[in-house]
């Protein structure tokens, strides 16, 4: 059995068989999903997604970490000290497992945020061919998949809500669970939440608070 556990913004754990892997643990998250974490995989290198020198000193006293990144984020660790042996940059196409889980990472590039700033590589990833996290873009899975559960970025600067509402109708998951919300007031979340089940068309929309979990087929 697979659970997924939400630890707060877009940052997510998944268990199975006493393996874990934890994605984009960042500054708007608990950082102690990393205590018990095997394998990390980060999709960029917005602090809200990965805490560098956190990130470092887990590396430091978990000797078996493994940590799967962008080469930007690669070469932040690096600098702060990271072994370099468990440290592995990754790009679109690649394919590996990480904590007894088959990654796929898909796409190149972060969302424009504004014509003016410019914009920086992320990578989603595609976890045992079901599970979809996106990081801060709407990258798309492989046309043959059939995603259980997409993480679904629901508030940043660099989306509007009938964007997301349009990505999930393309991807076409069984089941929403929306990440990326910490801006988002008590108001914002409820109203986001009821669009977003009237409209996204998929069989299931599960908002998951901090520290609740999904069962995966």
């Amino acid at each position: 059995m697979t659970t997924l556990t939400r630890w707060g913004h877009a940052c997510v754990r998944l268990e199975r068989a006493g393996s874990c892997l934890v994605i984009d643990p960042g500054s708007f998250s608990d950082l102690s999903v990393l205590d018990s974490a095997d394998a990390v995989l980060v999709t960029h290198e917005h602090g809200d997604h990965v805490v560098v020198e956190q990130l470092s000193r887990t590396l430091a006293n978990h000797s078996q970490l493994q940590v799967w990144a962008p080469t930007a984020v690669v070469e932040q660790l690096d600098r702060a000290g990271a072994d370099p042996e468990r440290l592995h940059a990754v790009r679109g196409g690649a394919t590996f497992a990480a904590a007894g889980f088959d990654v796929e990472a898909l796409g190149e590039w972060h969302e424009l945020v504004h014509p003016d700033i410019p914009r920086i590589a992320n990578v989603a990833y595609l976890i045992d061919g079901a599970v979809l996290h996106p990081g801060d873009s709407f990258t798309l899975p492989p046309a043959a998949a059939s995603i259980d559960v997409l993480l679904a970025p629901v508030s940043a600067p660099w989306l509007k809500l009938a964007e997301v509402v349009d990505y999930v109708r393309a991807v076409q998951p069984r089941r929403v669970v929306p990440i990326h919300d910490a801006l988002l007031s008590d108001i914002g979340t409820a109203m986001t939440d009821r669009l977003m089940a009237a409209l996204g068309g998929s069989s299931e929309y599960r908002r998951l608070g901090a520290g609740d979990q999904l069962t995966l087929r």
